[in-house]
């Protein structure tokens, strides 16, 4: 059997795993795992990132600045856009289809072995996170960067301890897991935090800051906060991003160029600035400070695909993956920012178990259109039904229902068009958004090969939609 297919039957075996939004809260499978493997989790330092918003960003801009400096990363980040293989990375490359199939029939032994020894079997996530560890530790790796998948306390990368403990900014997601207020949803994910960590926590709300200072003095960790211990000094537009001025827990850093847009993204970077400073200091790898020419060049090259990502112009077509109100806030806010349209028209998918009202409210004020379709997920809402709640908010003549993705982002472009015709060149634009899936099946279909960089491109993919790139005129 050649690697494709043995690949597709691979995915084919992880797909038939409890789903990723089946989410059972326990460490005693992940925990039985790692042990017969060996302790993968333990063969090198970790650093851990949780938080609501930003954690992938935050992830891939650790990794760089770790690269930067030497060390040989493993990545392992969720959920995907396109490809399995985008969670696993190696050196900022994701697995070959060929060490992808490798781990994972290296791994399955153990996990059957799990899966007899419990009454629910390891999901579709702990088995990847088993893969990751596997991976890390073959390679060898210097550092893991591991992104929590939800929570923190229970989540199976919690199997790990991290030298450091990144807190992305906390806010209301996963309420029927993590609870109902910032501050339990904090104490889940203070979880990561463990004695003797450095707890590198970006800009709070009060009651979540409470909860994770409080946890980190009660286990002896650090602290070190943005805005106090460290933080951006200073930001201004630059084409295709921004440039920024840092201060990190050992110096500042001028003239640092960020090919991302948004505050929140000057943010993450910040905040991944002082987790490297930070285990540069707990690992003994080197001096704390960083030399800035390794900051500016690591910062320069860096990406995070789905996030405010632009794959097209005439019309200017953004793909952003947020899911939540605070996600689509920072989205709303960054474009508003860096972009002059005279009509941004949205395409819009969700997953019904989102809070999709609060997600739409921060939206409205951005678009003057809006499409509503569904993703290629079983969970996306119903068009009919999503079109109903936006046209309580957008009005009527605002909202268009069209039931596929593909003939939804035509449908938008032609209203974006519109604006061209009209006003100056550039003045349209398009914004895909609501979920991370829609984002990634929009870059299945507009961008080439397959909607990954050369670096990160799946030879295979498991189909999540009815259409194909070739039906999109």
């Amino acid at each position: 059997m050649d690697i494709e297919a043995r690949l597709r039957e691979v995915e084919g075996e992880l797909l038939a795993r409890r789903p990723e939004h089946s989410v059972d809260l326990a460490l005693d499978r992940m925990a039985e795992l790692v042990s017969l493997l060996g302790d993968p989790q333990r063969s090198c330092p970790v650093v851990h990132i949780t938080g609501t918003n930003g954690k992938t960003s935050t992830a891939r801009m650790t990794d760089a600045l770790l690269r930067s400096r030497g060390l040989r990363t493993g990545r392992f980040t969720s959920p995907h856009l396109v490809s399995f293989r985008e969670r696993i990375t190696i050196d900022g490359a994701p697995l070959t289809p060929e060490q992808f199939v490798a781990t994972y029939e290296e791994v399955i032994p153990y996990v059957a072995l799990v899966d007899g020894n419990h009454p629910v079997a390891m999901s579709f996530f702990e088995v990847l996170t088993g893969m990751a560890f596997a991976a890390f530790a073959d390679a060898p790796v210097d550092v893991m960067v591991l992104e929590v998948g939800v929570g923190g306390k229970l989540d199976c990368t919690n199997v790990a301890d991290g030298a450091v403990a990144v807190i992305t900014p906390i806010s209301l997601d996963h309420t029927r897991l993590l609870g109902s207020t910032v501050a339990e949803i904090a104490g889940e994910k203070a979880g990561i935090i463990k004695p003797g960590a450095v707890a590198v926590l970006a800009q709070q709300p009060v009651e979540a800051a409470e909860v994770l200072i409080r946890h980190a003095a009660e286990i002896g960790a650090t602290v070190a906060r943005e805005g106090i211990e460290f933080g951006v000094l200073g930001r201004e537009q630059a084409v295709g991003g921004q440039q920024l001025t840092l201060r990190g827990l050992r110096g500042a850093y001028e003239g640092v160029y960020l090919p991302l847009f948004g505050v929140h993204q000057a943010s993450n970077a910040v905040c991944a600035l002082a987790a490297v400073e930070a285990f540069a200091g707990v690992s003994g790898d080197g001096p704390e400070a960083i030399d800035p020419d390794v900051v500016r060049e690591a910062f320069a090259t860096v990406g995070s695909p789905g996030r405010l990502e632009v794959l097209r112009r005439s019309p200017t077509v953004i793909i952003d993956a947020a899911h939540n109100p605070a996600g689509m806030a920072a989205t709303a806010a960054a474009i508003e920012e860096a972009f002059t349209f005279t009509r941004l028209v949205s395409v819009f998918a969700a997953s019904g178990d989102k809070d999709v009202a609060g997600i739409l409210d921060e939206l409205e004020p951005l678009v003057s259109d809006i499409v509503v379709t569904r993703n290629s997920s079983e969970r996306a809402m119903d068009p009919a039904e999503l079109g109903e709640l936006a046209t309580e908010i957008f009005g009527e003549e605002r909202v268009s229902v069209v039931e596929r993705l593909d003939d939804a982002i035509e449908a938008a472009v032609g209203l974006a068009d519109e604006a061209t015709e009209t006003d100056l060149p550039g003045s349209g634009g398009v914004l895909i958004t609501g979920s991370v899936v829609t984002a990634g099946d929009a870059r299945i279909l507009l961008a080439p090969d397959g909607g990954m960089p050369s670096a990160e491109r799946p030879s295979a993919q498991p189909s999540r939609h009815s259409f194909t790139a070739a039906e999109l005129s």
